[in-house]
């Protein structure tokens, strides 16, 4: 049971890198100059799936809380500045997107487009801070808390942190790609491969230093995995931008969705069958079945999961069936 409610854990938040990932990244490329109908033209591009995008941290959000009530308060206690960052930057896209259409001057939309890419970027680099600081384990004290944040300043966080930036930005361009009309989509291929080539060398120089860690490789359970996702996720980058060199940008966006689903369940992975691994110390490492809720609660989230799941699950394929395919400049205006 806990093992099964651990999965769909990292399955939603895995969800939400992906989707929202794509969010965060047309948000950062707003900071690359284009003209008031192109940055129009991105939000568009997006508008259909955003606020769907974020019911997925919502709903891993209700997991953690409920099914692992143990990992999120030490989780968000010894993860603070990071995490506060991430949620002050989705509110800060969410409230920039959907306002910044409100004014009628191009000055104020030009501010409410900066607002979006510090968001996005605030997101982007809080979440990679997280899954940075889970990976390379933290000061949990023999009392079940977390001593201080100040694990999260390490070169491995910020290298991981800005890794994750560079992965949205290149998701983001390269379903700007498959999205925007063919000869916008044109245009947008070389700079999504340029931003594709950017997210392998950020990746591969967290990996090195990740490599170079004793906090990582002391908190690596098994390491032998954690090498493998991590060159499988370059791999992904590497056939997206053989895709768009070939001018499939379908299978590249797939492949960058795939890129931004590894971090997860590479952590995941690597620190099982723990959630927590300690630093001071071992014997204070926090596992899966440890951090998980009564067996009876769990019973109980599963059937109110039971009707919720499918629902989520159904809508988000509608809206990706029913807005398929590039936007035409006859789509409905959404921000």
């Amino acid at each position: 049971m806990e093992l099964a409610w651990y999965a769909l854990l990292g399955l939603f938040f895995a969800g939400y890198l992906v989707l929202a990932g794509y969010d965060y990244g047309v948000g950062l490329l707003l900071a690359g100059g284009a003209d008031a109908s192109r940055r129009r033209a991105a939000l568009n591009a997006v508008g259909p799936f955003f606020l769907g995008n974020e019911v997925w941290l919502v709903a891993a959000a209700g997991i953690l809380f409920g099914a692992f009530p143990l990992l999120e308060g030490e989780l968000l206690a010894g993860s603070y500045p990071a995490v506060a960052a991430a949620l002050v930057g989705v509110i800060l896209v969410t409230a920039g997107v959907q306002l910044r259409s409100r004014p009628g001057s191009g000055r104020a939309r030009t501010a409410w487009d900066r607002v979006i890419v510090v968001g996005s970027l605030l997101a982007a680099l809080g979440w990679g801070v997280v899954l940075a600081g889970l990976l390379q384990g933290v000061p949990l004290r023999p009392d079940g808390h977390v001593a201080g944040v100040t694990h999260l300043f390490t070169p491995f966080a910020a290298a991981t942190g800005l890794a994750l930036v560079t992965l949205v930005v290149a998701h983001g361009a390269t379903f700007l790609a498959l999205r925007s009309p063919a000869v916008e989509g044109d245009r947008l291929r070389p700079l999504a491969r340029r931003l594709l080539l950017a997210a392998t060398v950020a990746v591969g120089t967290a990996a090195v230093v990740g490599a170079f860690s004793d906090r990582v490789r002391a908190a690596a359970q098994r390491p032998a995995v954690g090498v493998l996702l991590v060159v499988l996720l370059v791999v992904a980058l590497l056939a997206a931008r053989a895709a768009l060199r070939r001018q499939r940008p379908g299978v590249a966006f797939a492949a960058t969705a795939t890129a931004l689903a590894l971090p997860v369940l590479l952590v995941g992975a690597t620190l099982w069958p723990y959630v927590l691994v300690s630093t001071v110390e071992p014997s204070a490492s926090l596992t899966v079945t440890d951090a998980a809720a009564s067996g009876p609660t769990l019973r109980l989230l599963g059937w109110l999961t039971v009707p919720l799941l499918p629902a989520l699950l159904g809508f988000q394929a509608m809206c990706v069936w029913i807005f398929r395919g590039r936007t035409d400049g006859r789509a409905p205006v959404y921000w």
